[in-house]
């Protein structure tokens, strides 16, 4: 007899979320700091959530949980990204907007915004990541662990949680679209 040796990709922490991911060569982005394997997880997550509408209600938390678990070093594109994104959880999590009335309110709110800055990233990103995401069976459990995700991801930057409030106008104060 001969037993055939498969070979597994070793597992390491993305760079970004701190995931155990498959250690692989590949693309990333280009300013979201990532390891090539929780991109193509990330890759794959959107692929799911494009190709059947059953996963696609929560494709901004989605989005929005992946990129502020990535942000990157601060550059002028890093900085508005992570900062938007931290708007739009703030906006879905806590004053209750669905994905599309918190997309349209961002618009409004960083049209012409020049107050963003870098938040120093937190040390842990959450206890969830795309992998988690990536994991699931059905259109239900991806729902579900993607708004664990959003949250996970939203109360990892809890120290900056004032700041972003304070980007976000009264005027989106209250419930929206839900």
């Amino acid at each position: 007899m001969f037993s055939v040796k498969l070979h597994t990709p070793a597992l390491v922490r993305c760079v970004g979320c701190g995931g155990l991911v498959s250690s692989i060569d590949g693309p990333t982005h280009r300013y979201m700091e990532s390891s090539p394997g929780c991109w193509a997880i990330y890759g794959e997550v959107l692929a799911r959530e494009y190709s059947d509408p059953a996963f696609a209600a929560v494709h901004r938390q989605t989005v929005d949980a992946y990129a502020v678990q990535h942000p990157g070093q601060p550059s002028k594109q890093s900085i508005r990204s992570v900062d938007i994104h931290l708007v739009r959880l703030c906006l879905m999590l806590e004053r209750g907007f669905n994905d599309e009335a918190a997309l349209m309110a961002t618009s409004v709110i960083v049209s012409g915004k020049d107050g963003f800055h870098w938040l120093a990233p937190p040390p842990s990103m959450g206890t969830i990541t795309a992998v988690d995401v990536w994991r699931t069976n059905s259109a239900e459990e991806h729902l579900q662990a993607v708004r664990e995700w959003a949250r996970s991801a939203w109360h990892a930057w809890a120290q900056h949680h004032e700041q972003i409030r304070r980007w976000v106008p009264a005027q989106f104060s209250g419930v929206q679209g839900s």
